[in-house]
């Protein structure tokens, strides 16, 4: 198939390495998206609650997924004009720079297996200059304590960091350097501020912040644009010419791409495993107490900034309902079981299963329900289990308004949006419109627009209309939203108080 001409390539390529798994999109020359394909990987979780994933696992998903998609779409491989990938955040990996294999598998953004480095490095007064120079709270939830860990764990890591022959990034730098004809080990913008490792001012990696964390900074990846050339990649023989990598970007800044919001005061919020409340603060850095600033992304030759709000447990709440709990078969089931339940039910679910992250930076925190009655039952749950969601939502978007950052309407995307309970609620927590994005796969467009911006295949003014296919205006009265809202307050309170007595 070919619709940009003969010998034309015109189709991108566009990969989002999630957590859950690996998707493959094609896009046109007008960036509509042709077809889909998804590879799950492996959770590997220990009696610790310690998350990993295998990285060998990922690569091959990658490249698998593309195939699908491709076959899918009907589309010629050699039609493949670039490729954009967009990543799970924070999870870490780290690998021979000569062979190319992992020393260990990948520590996931989840994992908390950290805390006890960042305790180190807190009683050791570097809070406030992590905070000030990267945007982030010293946190295990970031990439740069866990690289600590593994350097401390892994035998071979020692050596090959002081050799120069280890390779620390996050799963772009991995992917990059793996599908790369070239073994170009490069990460952007956006993941390069996520590590809790880039210096936000100088836009390098901050030598004494590494040295604080032990990590040498010639083991981590060149940081480059956004819409920059990666290199080049045949996805292992699949493709039969190399295509250029011209997009990369953390998943939740190609979603606040994808969803238009490219002027300052504009927010999203993805709902994944985890969700991300992101604002969109313009071309300088704002650092606020609880919130992470972070760099939007950087493209045309130009960096921007976000605030955001990071949240351990969204989507993963309600897989813990259904796997772990066997309280739903479908996470599909969550949202009606919640809407069958007892409206004055008082339980609240406090999901610090990993810790919290913001706007409550407690590693030591331990998952809670309180509030249950005799009636209490799985409905009940469900309630809970969905106003945990919305209510960290908010917890979020109440600091960024306490900064004085007003907020007119939340924009969401990823896959609870479907969940019409989930986003009425959520509306109603808030009391504002939240619009729902038009497609689901924001994070895998945003990469797919940035590579075909660069690249030439896609025109940006083309691109951006309103991403908004339904909206919900909040019903609930202010009494309701203020009782729920203080019963959630609560719990959180007795969830953080549990915490500090350990």
């Amino acid at each position: 198939m070919r619709s940009g001409g003969e010998g034309v390539a015109a189709y991108i390529l566009s990969v989002d390495q999630s957590t859950q798994g690996t998707k493959a999109l094609i896009f046109d020359q007008k960036g509509a998206i042709l077809a889909r394909a998804d590879v799950p990987h492996r959770q590997i979780i220990d009696s610790a609650g310690w998350v990993e994933h295998d990285l060998e696992e990922i690569l091959q998903n990658t490249i698998e997924a593309s195939r699908q998609a491709a076959a899918k779409a009907g589309v010629d491989p050699a039609d493949i004009a670039c490729m954009g990938i967009s990543n799970q955040r924070e999870t870490c990996a780290a690998w021979d720079r000569e062979t190319g294999a992992p020393v260990h598998n990948a520590i996931v953004w989840q994992c908390g297996r950290a805390k006890d480095i960042c305790g180190e490095l807190e009683r050791a007064g570097w809070g406030p200059a992590v905070k000030e120079r990267t945007g982030i709270n010293l946190s295990p939830y970031f990439s740069a304590s866990k690289l600590a860990w593994l350097l401390r764990n892994v035998r071979e890591a020692p050596e090959l960091s002081r050799t120069g022959k280890l390779c620390c990034g996050t799963i772009d730098s991995w992917l990059v350097f793996r599908l790369t004809r070239e073994r170009t080990f490069k990460t952007d913008y956006s993941n390069a501020s996520r590590t809790q490792l880039f210096n936000l001012q100088r836009l390098k990696w901050d030598e004494e912040i590494c040295g604080a964390f032990g990590i040498n900074p010639a083991c981590l990846p060149e940081v480059c644009f956004s819409d920059s050339c990666f290199g080049s990649t045949d996805l292992g023989g699949f493709l039969p010419r190399p295509v250029p990598i011209h997009g990369v970007l953390g998943d939740s800044h190609a979603a606040l791409f994808g969803q238009g919001c490219h002027r300052p005061g504009m927010v999203k919020a993805t709902y994944g495993t985890g969700s991300s409340v992101m604002m969109n603060i313009g071309k300088k850095p704002i650092l606020t107490k609880s919130l992470a600033t972070s760099i939007a992304w950087g493209m045309g030759n130009t960096v921007e900034y976000v605030a955001e709000g990071n949240i351990n447990y969204a989507g993963a709440i309600v897989t813990w309902l259904k796997d772990d709990m066997g309280l739903i078969s479908s996470s599909k089931e969550v949202g009606k079981l919640a809407a069958e339940a007892n409206p004055e039910d008082t339980t609240c679910l406090v999901p610090a299963f990993s810790g919290l992250g913001a706007p409550y930076w407690s590693g030591n925190a331990k998952a809670m329900i309180c509030g249950m009655t005799r009636l209490t039952g799985k409905r009940e749950l469900a309630k809970a289990a969905e106003e945990a969601i919305a209510m960290q939502v908010a917890d979020i978007l109440q600091l960024m308004e306490e900064a004085g950052i007003h907020v007119d309407v939340l924009k969401a995307d990823g896959g609870a949006t479907r969940d019409a309970y989930l986003m009425q609620l959520q509306s109603d927590i808030l009391g504002k419109p939240v619009d729902i994005s038009d497609a689901e796969e924001l994070s895998a467009i945003g990469a797919a627009y940035c590579a075909g911006i660069a690249a030439g295949v896609l025109s940006k003014k083309d691109l951006f209309p309103v991403r908004s296919a339904l909206s919900y205006a909040p019903k609930m009265d202010d009494i309701a939203r203020q009782k729920k809202c203080s019963l959630w307050k609560e719990a959180v309170r007795l969830t953080l108080h549990q915490a500090e007595q350990k």
